[in-house]
């Protein structure tokens, strides 16, 4: 370990805020893509996460079963979560009759910053609130959050079908779940 020198934390954390926020590439620019999807075979159970929105009502992500879900994870100090809030509720309104579900998790620590956040972007779907990410580490091994914004895009059998790490545009989110909404329930089943 000698030699070796170790970076202050609240310097890893801007860091990390940093890269969070950083403009993605176009195409061509990096073969890095904020996409995964993950075939239908290998396919894992979404977290069972449940709790109370910020609004106070009970919330359960297995209350969307049988809907195609976008799980966005967000803060209101998070430049890109605010961008995309819009677009997401966008999307929940044209989606909704035809099985889409959005399910926001704040991870804010103070309920009435989530509901600020809420109330400012005219957030029409339910946010789990979540102070300090206690829920997530349920995640399973390879979908645990590292920066924000955060989505997975669960399958009707409540299956982790995709996942971005990025800001999304409703565009965006259209594309990923088109070809959920064309599978059939029971299909991620094995």
């Amino acid at each position: 370990m000698r030699g070796r020198r170790r970076i202050p934390l609240p310097l890893l954390a801007l860091l990390l805020v940093l890269a969070a926020c950083a403009p993605r590439q176009e195409a061509g620019g990096s073969a890095v893509s904020p996409l995964t999807r993950v075939p239908v075979a290998e396919r894992k159970a979404a977290p069972g996460l449940s709790g109370s929105s910020l609004d106070g009502a009970p919330v359960s992500l297995a209350e969307y079963r049988g809907k195609v879900v976008v799980l966005n994870v967000w803060a209101s100090w998070c430049g890109p979560c605010r961008a995309e809030a819009p677009e997401l509720s966008k999307v929940q309104r044209e989606l909704a009759a035809k099985g889409v579900q959005v399910l926001g998790v704040d991870t804010e620590a103070r309920r009435d910053s989530g509901r600020a956040f809420q109330r400012e972007h005219g957030l029409i779907y339910p946010s789990l609130h979540d102070p300090g990410s206690r829920k997530l580490v349920r995640f399973p091994k390879g979908y645990l959050p590292q920066a924000l914004p955060y989505t997975l895009f669960i399958d009707r059998d409540g299956k982790i079908a995709a996942k971005y790490l990025s800001r999304l545009t409703g565009a965006e989110v259209r594309a990923i779940v088109r070809p959920l909404l064309a599978e059939r329930a029971g299909t991620a089943n094995s």
